[in-house]
């Protein structure tokens, strides 16, 4: 069983949403998912990262039910849902484009699930009164979707989903259609709905840092596998492949040969000349390729004498001021997109393009990893 394997399955019984085994294929030969074993417990925000065509997508469309899976069990609260209909299964469900009703008011959008479900008249208004509240929209009840603005529009998606109390969620690229600002913004207001609710969301996004500013864990997915389900802070600054190195936040890459592994630390002998030392974590022996994993932020430019345990020359090939910081990218045993972000403050030297400087880092800050081509 892989590392990512270990890390999805979870057969304890807290486990509120388990996917067992399960498979998808479209035309019978191609798995768009392949053994996908993941465990969710009851209130956590997970989120199904990863590039278009990556598995995530189908796989949220398999738990709502829109999809069937060709093999394996899908289950809800310890009960197997594979033949049960979308609208037996009590899941709340947000889309990027909203789906609300254009001809409706907000409130009778809000009303239209609880409807569906029979309740009194009384029950459905104090619901829908309470969800509009709950998105901070507590006097846009009248107002149809063509009078509120995309962000006010999304509210009311998300209000749609909770008004009828599901104990699951499902979000898919709910902020796509947003502008940037407003997007961040809502990031933050659907963290903290799910906080104060408790309820249990699973959410599909392309977009890496909103998946590391929303989870509680995050499920990384490419060609149809998960490749690493970990804790956001885990995910950034543990990778366990290279895919995930590249796919999670910005990270220099070097390429070459292990000479030499001992207690967890590899030498490799960079390609680009040079030895450096790193934490052994996808490579198991001499003579192995590998490409090394480094975040610009653990990267330092000219290190006091033996303050990193690894030091070698670049050279500065461009200077971009970014306020807080100073993007430096620099020619770096061959990778002339060697990424180091070096803090604007009082203290440190002035930088110049086409200089020639030390770069340090400590081992293990540098991670080992399968090789890239």
């Amino acid at each position: 069983m892989s590392l990512a394997e270990e890390q999805s399955v979870d057969h304890g019984a807290e486990a509120f949403v388990r996917f067992d085994k399960v498979q998808k294929s479209y035309d019978g030969e191609i798995l768009v998912v392949k053994d996908l074993n993941l465990d969710i417990p009851e209130g956590e925000f997970l989120t199904m990262l990863g590039p278009s065509g990556s598995g995530k997508t189908t796989s949220l469309l398999m738990l709502a039910g829109f999809e069937p899976a060709t093999h394996g069990e899908i289950y809800l609260g310890g009960q197997s849902i594979n033949n049960v209909p979308p609208n037996k299964r009590g899941i709340g469900m947000v889309f990027q484009n909203y789906a609300l009703f254009p001809h409706m008011t907000v409130a009778e959008n809000l009303a239209f699930p609880l409807l569906v479900r029979k309740m009194n008249k009384a029950d459905i208004e104090a619901k829908v009164q309470r969800a509009l509240e709950m998105v901070e929209l507590p006097q846009m009840g009248g107002r149809r979707p063509a009078q509120l603005s995309g962000g006010q529009q999304q509210r009311v998606a998300v209000a749609r989903a909770l008004v009828f109390d599901p104990k699951l969620i499902l979000m898919d690229e709910p902020l796509g259609a947003l502008d940037k600002q407003l997007r961040e913004q809502m990031q933050y207001e659907i963290k903290h709905i799910h906080e104060n609710l408790g309820v249990t969301v699973v959410y599909v996004t392309h977009d890496q840092a909103e998946a590391l500013t929303m989870s509680d864990r995050i499920a990384v997915f490419e060609d149809g596998i998960i490749q690493q389900l970990s804790t956001p802070d885990d995910l950034y600054e543990r990778p366990q492949n290279s895919f995930v190195a590249q796919f999670i936040g910005e990270n220099n890459k070097l390429h070459g040969k292990v000479s030499k592994i001992a207690k967890g630390v590899a030498s490799v002998d960079l390609d680009g000349g040079g030895t450096v030392t790193a934490a052994a974590v996808n490579v198991s022996a001499v003579g192995e390729r590998t490409t090394l994993s480094l975040r610009p932020e653990r990267v330092e430019i000219e290190p006091a004498k033996g303050q990193t345990e690894n030091a070698i020359t670049g050279e500065i090939l461009e200077l971009i001021y970014l306020g807080d910081h100073i993007r430096t990218r620099m020619n770096v045993a061959g990778n002339t997109e060697f990424i180091v972000k070096v803090p604007n403050s009082a203290g440190n030297k002035p930088l110049a393009e086409g200089a020639k400087v030390n770069v340090g880092w400590q081992s293990m800050d540098c991670r080992a990893l399968d090789a890239l081509g």
